[in-house]
Parts: structure tokens; C-alpha cells; sequence
């Protein structure tokens, strides 16, 4: 029976001043209950009529990976991490990884035996990932051949993914494994996975993600499932230590996907492999979009089988979005919003109708509720009302790991404040206004001020410094320096864009420098960084 409160076409809830899901309800296992997302996961794809069609296919070695292949390697990887290796449930292990067809079998296989998952970056510098091991404290580590050398030594050591060793881990069964091996009781609530986030203090936050919030994000997807004759193709160029691809991860396997992955990206061979393999969707960032919208760059490729792009991570523009619909009339792009503490997307365009409305992100997924609060008064908005983006349900993550102060100011009563602002339509749909917080997106990547510029004032020649996004056509923002010199120092931009690149992994470098007087603050020592950005974006600076 309907809410006679909850308005049918934007959900809002006018007694509790909330919004709710209008999308067909989740069905979910009880909270409490001892099942896995594995578990749960794969209850799904054995009632798919493609429960064996392709699951991985390596672009580059165009190896295949069926879902009987996918779900036998996944238990007997499983099996081998208990019974040789020693892992057990609340052990920690951390992953560092391209996207390898490996990559999604270990995250299963781990899943099921209650270990926690903890992905990172590979290009990530020695001390980034030294600051990740003391967050997490993993038990074990899984890298690969070009990666393995960056991590300290663990109790139960680094297994390399590209090796034969990983290989008979995950296709034989050892004596050892004769008998059946006791099921490890995973909980509902217990933690799955860690995944890092940067605060706008520049301190990265590991994210807390249990059983519950992978189970919820996967059935949303089965909840929502489209009719289809054949299963999709889809072709990842996100990463799997991202939430984006990691709960893609998930989706694709709910949905009997086919999934093409890229160990190593590139615009051609992306375009290359969406001919070779008939790819009907591709998961990308907002820079990938622009770039096939070049006139030249797709020429010479049929990409005719494309059906849809899913985009998220960062904001797209609407002139780039109509660029898009004009050269791929066939193809839509279909917007998200959601953080790495919301288990990915919270707000999705779903069909043609709804992607193609511009400047949304789509409408609320079953299960989450949302307010719309007023950053200075803490009113909930009304639909069309800006006002920052709070968040409630089984997605919402579990906290921040040894940081209870962080976890205190962002969960209020089970609402996650997300410190974006924007507002929700008479329809229902989102749009996303701007961000409160002083992350730089530069990308999919999140960029912390903060760490840059504790980086910037550890320079002799550096008085000051603050760290400011400027816009950019491809990556949506770069990090850009103001720096105050020393006097009579003579330090240039090159030197500066240096000393910073040595530091930190390719995506958080400063690629922009503006020499200027002073910082502005206020009483406190706070970088008023809004007044910074009108100062330098609006007026001529020295870059000498």
C-alpha cells in the first residue's frame, strides 16, 4: 500500500522531510545472517540462464574465463588460501594489482573464507603504501611481479598473481583439501573489504565496507536487472582497487556480464577491443568520454555495437555529453553518483529516458534514503532545495578504520554526511551543484590539498603554500600550486612540479604554479581557499 506522504514522482516523504527509492524493492538476506556477499553473489548467477556463458576475457592474451571456470576457481582458490597458505576469516589482505582476470577470482575467493579485502593503487610511491599497511595491517599480501617489491614483509608473506604458484592455488586441488574443509561462518555485518579514501585533511581514511553493504550494492544491480536476449559485454576501463570497478566486480557476475579487462589502458586498444569482442557497454571516467569525442581518434574503428557508458567518479558536462549523443546516436551515457563510503553509486540513470536528461545523475537505488540538508542551519530541503547530500541505508559503510573521530563527524544517527552539495528535482532525479569538500578530482582520483601542500612547505625555498583545483577540459581539475617564495629566492614552476612528482604517485602531481604575495586565511590559519581561487584564476600570475 502507498505512502499517501511519499509524493510517487520525486519520493519525498513530507513528514520526515526525506527521500526515499521509487525503484522495485531490494531483496535482501537478514542483516545478521551468516552468508557472504560470495554466497550471495553467486545464489544469484546459478538461477541465470547464462550461468555459464563468458565471465573474463584478457584483451591483451585473449584468454576466456567461463562462470563454471570462474565459480570452481573461486572455491578452489578459496580451499588452498585456507588450507596451505593459512589465511582465515578476520585476516587482512592487502592487494596490489593492475586489472588482471585473477584479480576478481581472488576477490571472491577471500570473500568467502570472511578475509578482508584491501585493494590498492599499483602505482601508489613505497611510503603511500607504507601509510596503507598501518591503516589495514594485513595478514598477507597479493601483487604481482612489477609490484611485489614495494611491500614490507608480512606474516603470511606476498604471493605474486602472475606466477605459477598462484596458478596451481587456483586450479588444484591439494592433498591437503581431500577432505572437506570446515565453511567459514561469515556474518552479514562483518567487514569485507577496506578501501582508502582521502580526507580533506590530506590523512587517507580506510573505509570499512561489510558483507551487508557488497550485498546490498549487488542486489540493487539484480534488482534492476534489464531484459536482455544475450548477456552484456562489458568492458572495464576502471580499476578494480576503485570502488567504481570493485563493486562492478560484483555487478558483472549478479548480471551474468561478459567483462573485457585492460591491464594496460589505452585509448586505441580500448577502441580496438570494443570491436574485436562486440562490447555493448563501457565503464568509464568523464576524461575517457571526452576523448572519444575527438573527431579523430575513433576513425577506422566500428564501435556500432556499443549500446550504453556508464560514468561516473566525477561530474561530466553537458556540452560534452551532447558531443557524445551526436557522434554515437545509438549510445547512451548514463550518469552515477555515490562514494567510496556509500559503496559506489547511491543515484543511477537507468534506460534510455533517464540518461539521456542532462546534467543528472539519475534517480535514488532501492534501499537508501536521503536528505538534503542545509549546511548552516541543518534543515532538510525540500525537492528543488540546495543543500548537502546526507545518506542512509544498507550501503552506507561501516566507519573508518582506527578512526573514530573521522567516523563520529561524518555518520550522524546512521547518515552519512557527504559534503556534497546539490538537490533533487520535483522528479526525483539528482544534480550534483558543487562539492564542500576540497577534494580535487582529477579524473577518477581524489587529490588531498592538504598532502601537497605539508609537501610544498617542507621545501627550503617555499614560505607558503596552498594547493587549488583549476579546471581542465580532460580531467575535470588539476592540482595547481600558489606558493609564496622565500625572498630573494628564484625558484621556478619546473623545480616546483619536480620536487612534488618525486613524491607522490603520477595522478596527484601539481601541473600548474602561481607565484602570489600571500595565502589567504582567517584567524584561525585556515587557507581560505575559495577567496585563493577567485585571486588566482581572475588575475595574470607569474609562473616565473
Amino acid at each position: 500500500m502507498e505512502n499517501p506522504v511519499v509524493d510517487s514522482k520525486s519520493g519525498f516523504n513530507s513528514a520526515t522531510r526525506t527521500f526515499h527509492s521509487l525503484r522495485p524493492p531490494l531483496e535482501l538476506p537478514p542483516p545478521n545472517s551468516s552468508l557472504s556477499v560470495t554466497d550471495y553473489v553467486f545464489s544469484v548467477l546459478r538461477n541465470s540462464p547464462w550461468s555459464d556463458s563468458v565471465a573474463l576475457i584478457d584483451s591483451a592474451t585473449r584468454q576466456r574465463v567461463s562462470y563454471s571456470e570462474f565459480t570452481h576457481w573461486t572455491q578452489t582458490l578459496a580451499a588452498n588460501l585456507s588450507s596451505v597458505v593459512g589465511l582465515s576469516k578476520g585476516d587482512t589482505a592487502f592487494v596490489l594489482s593492475p586489472n588482471l582476470v585473477k584479480v576478481p577470482i581472488l576477490y571472491f575467493a577471500l570473500f568467502s573464507l570472511g578475509v578482508v579485502v584491501s585493494p590498492a593503487n599499483p602505482i601508489s610511491t613505497d611510503s603511500e603504501i607504507s601509510r596503507l599497511i598501518k591503516l589495514c595491517k594485513p595478514a598477507i599480501a597479493f601483487a604481482t611481479s612489477s609490484t611485489a617489491y614495494k611491500l614490507p614483509k608480512l606474516r603470511l608473506g606476498t604471493i605474486i598473481l602472475d606466477s605459477p604458484e598462484f596458478d596451481s592455488l587456483m586450479t588444484t586441488i591439494t592433498a591437503q583439501n581431500n577432505l572437506p574443509l570446515p565453511r567459514a561462518e561469515v556474518s552479514q555485518s562483518d567487514v569485507a573489504a577496506i578501501l582508502y579514501s582521502s580526507g580533506t585533511t590530506g590523512k587517507v581514511k580506510g573505509v570499512m565496507l561489510t558483507h551487508r553493504n557488497l550485498t546490498a550494492s549487488a542486489a540493487s544491480y539484480n534488482a534492476t536487472s534489464p531484459q536482455r536476449e544475450t548477456p552484456a559485454v562489458f568492458l572495464y576501463a576502471v580499476p578494480y582497487f576503485h570502488v567504481y570497478g570493485f563493486t562492478y566486480c560484483l555487478r558483472s557476475v549478479v548480471l551474468s556480464e561478459t567483462v573485457v579487462l585492460m591491464e594496460r589502458y589505452s585509448l586505441r586498444g580500448m577502441l580496438s577491443a570494443v570491436e574485436e569482442f562486440k562490447v555493448t557497454h563501457l565503464a568509464l571516467v568523464p576524461s575517457l568520454v571526452l576523448a572519444m569525442v575527438k573527431d579523430d581518434l575513433t576513425d577506422g574503428y566500428d564501435l556500432s555495437s556499443l549500446e550504453s557508458i556508464s560514468c561516473g567518479a566525477a561530474p561530466i558536462g553537458k556540452d560534452v555529453i551532447a558531443a557524445f549523443s551526436s557522434k554515437f546516436p545509438t549510445a547512451v551515457i548514463a550518469q552515477g553518483y555515490g562514494l567510496t563510503e556509500s559503496t559506489a553509486s547511491v543515484f543511477r540513470a537507468l534506460g534510455p529516458a533517464e540518461a539521456r536528461r542532462p546534467g543528472t545523475t539519475g534517480k535514488l537505488i532501492a534501499g537508501v534514503e536521503v536528505k538534503i540538508v542545509d549546511p548552516k542551519t541543518g534543515e532538510s530541503m525540500l525537492p528543488g532545495e540546495q543543500g548537502e547530500i546526507w545518506l542512509r541505508g544498507p550501503s552506507i559503510m561501516k566507519g573508518y578504520v582506527g578512526d573514530s573521530e573521522s567516523t563520529s563527524s561524518t555518520m550522524v544517527d546512521e547518515w552519512l554526511k557527504t559534503g556534497d552539495l546539490g538537490y533533487i528535482d520535483k522528479e526525483g532525479f539528482l544534480y550534483i551543484v558543487d562539492r564542500l569538500k576540497e577534494l580535487i578530482k582529477y579524473k577518477a582520483y581524489q587529490v588531498a590539498p592538504a598532502e601537497l601542500e605539508q609537501l610544498l612547505q617542507s621545501h627550503p625555498e617555499i614560505n607558503d603554500a596552498a594547493v587549488i583545483p583549476y579546471p581542465d577540459a580532460e580531467a575535470g581539475q588539476i592540482p595547481m600550486a600558489c606558493v609564496v617564495r622565500q625572498p630573494q629566492s628564484s625558484l621556478g614552476e619546473a623545480e616546483i612540479i619536480d620536487f612534488i612528482a618525486r613524491q607522490v604517485a603520477p595522478y596527484k602531481k601539481i601541473r600548474r604554479v602561481a607565484f602570489v604575495d600571500f595565502i589567504p586565511k582567517n584567524t584561525s590559519g585556515k587557507i581560505l581557499r575559495k577567496d585563493l581561487i577567485k585571486i588566482v584564476l581572475q588575475t595574470p600570475f607569474s609562473r616565473m
